[in-house]
């Protein structure tokens, strides 16, 4: 019987990533709070911003992640700038209005946890390189 806690090994190593499914919940959640039946250009305008810069979380990761190692830190980088725009947008939509109190908390709760995980990742990958070291580009599995 197979250990129900092995998965089976993808092709592109960023779905291995914890943080890649986080931001890929985070934008399911902005989905779930977009109100598509809302004739409001500014809210609709308002959200695909919003979802813009979500997935620059995800796109981020996975695009960096091919890289070498210094370079997976800049993506890693770019990645948590897309989670500060998100902050900046969770504030915005909760002064308009747009989400709760409670799901503007919700927001923040995410993107902490984003940030601390891309900072450990970025953390890890420092120490993993010597000064002075040059490095291959990686390769997907």
């Amino acid at each position: 019987m197979e250990n129900e806690h092995e998965r089976p090994t993808t092709f592109f190593r960023f779905e291995d990533l914890r943080i890649y499914h986080k931001a890929l919940d985070y934008i399911d959640w902005i989905y779930a709070k977009t109100n598509n039946n809302s004739d409001d250009y500014y809210r609709k305008s308002f959200f695909e911003r919003f979802l813009s810069s979500a997935n620059g979380i995800a796109l981020n990761i996975a695009e960096g992640s091919s890289r070498n190692k210094s370079q997976f830190v800049y993506y890693l980088k770019m990645a948590k700038s897309s989670v500060r725009e998100c902050v900046v947008l969770s504030t915005i939509a909760s002064s308009n209005s747009f989400i709760s109190s409670t799901d503007f908390d919700d927001s923040k709760n995410h993107l902490m946890e984003m940030t601390k995980m891309i900072g450990a990742l970025i953390g890890s990958l420092q120490r993993s390189v010597k000064p002075g070291e040059h490095e291959e580009e990686e390769e997907d599995i």
